[in-house]
């Protein structure tokens, strides 16, 4: 269960009592993404995100904010995404005043020092460049480039190297202005504090900020694919990375909890349809596995395999084989695994403070409700295994077919003729 205050700023409190644990997790959710860019300020989500830890008035230096938490043993980070971006504490329940304090001055008071933001430009050049540098990574950028094309969703969250190396301080304070406001934001708490107690401190010094910005709308995720795509990044490592993927389905798309299941016989872990027959039977991989993202307006689902260059195509061609499979029988046994496996996952997470406040927190955010885990439970309960054959049917279509490759030695034609469902 859990508890939502709206301040007369417009910023929302979420919480959620757990009174057995003598811990509590903070998260403070801003609806601010990679997908609300342009392509000339691509990344600034991301840096400024950098920036916040970097020092405040209060606390002039990182070394001084990080130091406010490790002294009382407490662990903090930050974290952006498309759609969000999320600061997030965690204390004894004895330290949370110090925790909602610590976040509330690197969210309002923050400096972005000029020599900071040169400092933290190189940090995140190299962060880039150590992404670059692993086929793993990189592939999984190239299918993103593929599936939405030419869209701020298709490109890297923390931008390139060009635009993370021209964006100002201004165009980052003046996109911090317009995002960073109390009713775009969104704090959740989830631990051993009561509801009462988390609105007195977040009243304390989130309640006279007052401030507004001018509301950004994301572009719209259009799907105009008629043909599958291919895209090959020759280098010379010993294995091949390849991720083969469809556009998939929205966060509140009625069909959204048929797609996970379908995802978890697939390949949703050790004894999916995937990793049994592509792993286990036929020795062809040693990582094997599916998964899917719902987004506010789109969706995607994505099979990833690291594969020997001389198995590439005979994996594609498996792949391809058991994503047919999934619209032809689902036997009810199957089915009742992989519900109880999926709805197993989430209780597991739920004992957790730090997932219930990001359960909590990110729903709010970006659907304004949210789904309790028996909502959830029961949606995934009414699933039959018709729906899960009919939504197969409608996502696995050759002309949405995508396929990213990084690996040596990959002829293209002869990729591109597999690339039939």
């Amino acid at each position: 269960m859990y508890q939502k205050t709206t301040l007369k700023n417009g910023l929302r409190l979420i919480t959620s009592s757990m009174p057995h644990l003598q811990s509590v997790c903070i998260s403070i959710f801003v609806k601010s993404g990679s997908r609300y860019e342009t392509r000339e300020e691509s990344g600034v989500s991301h840096f400024i995100e950098h920036l916040c830890f970097k020092g405040t008035e209060k606390r002039p230096t990182s070394r001084d904010i990080s130091t406010a938490i490790d002294e009382v043993g407490g662990v903090f980070n930050g974290g952006t995404d498309r759609e969000l971006t999320v600061y997030w504490c965690k204390t004894a329940s004895t330290h949370f005043p110090l925790a909602v304090d610590v976040l509330a001055d690197i969210l309002l008071h923050s400096k972005f020092n000029p020599q900071d933001i040169d400092s933290e430009r190189r940090v995140i050049i190299q962060e880039l460049d150590m992404q670059m540098d692993s086929p793993h990574q990189r592939v999984h950028m190239l299918i993103n480039e593929l599936l939405w094309p030419e869209h701020p969703l298709g490109r890297e969250i923390g931008g390139t190297k060009e635009t993370v190396t021209k964006i100002s301080r201004q165009a980052m304070t003046g996109y911090a202005k317009q995002h960073y406001t109390p009713d775009n934001i969104v704090i959740s708490i989830a631990g051993g504090i009561t509801q009462e107690e988390a609105l007195l401190q977040v009243e304390k010094v989130f309640g006279d900020w007052d401030c507004h910005g001018d509301r950004i709308i994301f572009l719209p995720a259009n799907d105009i694919q008629q043909e599958p795509h291919l895209y090959i990044e020759q280098r010379k490592i010993e294995q091949s990375h390849l991720c083969l993927a469809v556009p998939g389905l929205s966060d509140t798309h009625p069909d959204r909890f048929a797609l996970d299941l379908l995802n978890t016989i697939l390949g949703g872990g050790m004894s999916s349809r995937l990793f049994t027959e592509i792993r286990d039977k036929r020795g062809l991989a040693y990582a094997i596995s599916s998964y899917e993202e719902h987004l506010s307006d789109t969706g995607s689902m994505t099979i990833y395999a690291g594969v020997r260059p001389d198995n590439t195509a005979a994996t594609i061609t498996a792949i391809l084989k058991e994503m047919r499979g999934m619209m032809e029988q689902i036997p009810k046994s199957e089915l009742t695994k992989a519900k109880e496996q999926l709805k197993g996952q989430i209780l597991l997470r739920m004992e957790n403070s730090s997932s219930v406040s990001a359960w909590m927190g990110g729903q709010e955010l970006l659907k304004g409700k949210i789904l309790t885990v028996n909502d959830v439970g029961n949606a995934i309960d009414a699933v039959t295994a018709a729906d899960i054959q009919r939504i197969a049917q409608e996502v696995f279509v050759s002309d949405k077919l995508n396929l990213a490759l990084v690996g040596p030695d990959v002829e293209e034609q002869e990729l591109k003729k597999l690339l039939q469902i």
